[in-house]
């Protein structure tokens, strides 16, 4: 699934990477503890946060995420958008909880990471 294919699933709008929407996505991680994000996941994740920080931008870049969705309708600083648009990631936004949007994203076909050994599902 694309990035763009995966905006109508979460009801989700771009705030940035307007470029790239045509990357490809193979799983999924919903988490507000980076640490857990860095001892799970691997590349062509999607991460689903409500967590508006810049360690989110970090995280995501550190381990080659090209996605970053804001859940329960967060919308992060400028600083933030700023820094991933410099990193070439894309961040959508969407009113959906973690949970939900995890879920919908199951529904459509994505899986989650392994979570001994960071493959995907």
């Amino acid at each position: 699934m694309t990035i763009r294919e995966l905006i109508p699933v979460l009801d989700a709008r771009v705030l940035c990477g307007e470029d790239k929407l045509d990357q490809e996505v193979k799983s999924a991680c919903g988490s507000d503890l980076m640490s857990d994000v860095l001892a799970f996941v691997k590349d062509k994740t999607v991460l689903i946060t409500g967590l508006t920080n810049i360690h989110v931008m970090r995280t995501a870049e550190m381990l080659d995420i090209h996605c970053v969705v804001f859940a329960r309708g967060k919308v992060p600083s400028e600083e933030i958008l700023e820094e991933a648009r410099d990193l070439g990631i894309v961040v959508l936004a969407t009113e959906h909880t973690t949970y939900t949007a995890c879920g919908l994203m199951y529904m459509a076909g994505i899986r989650g990471t392994n979570e001994r050994t960071g493959a995907h599902a």
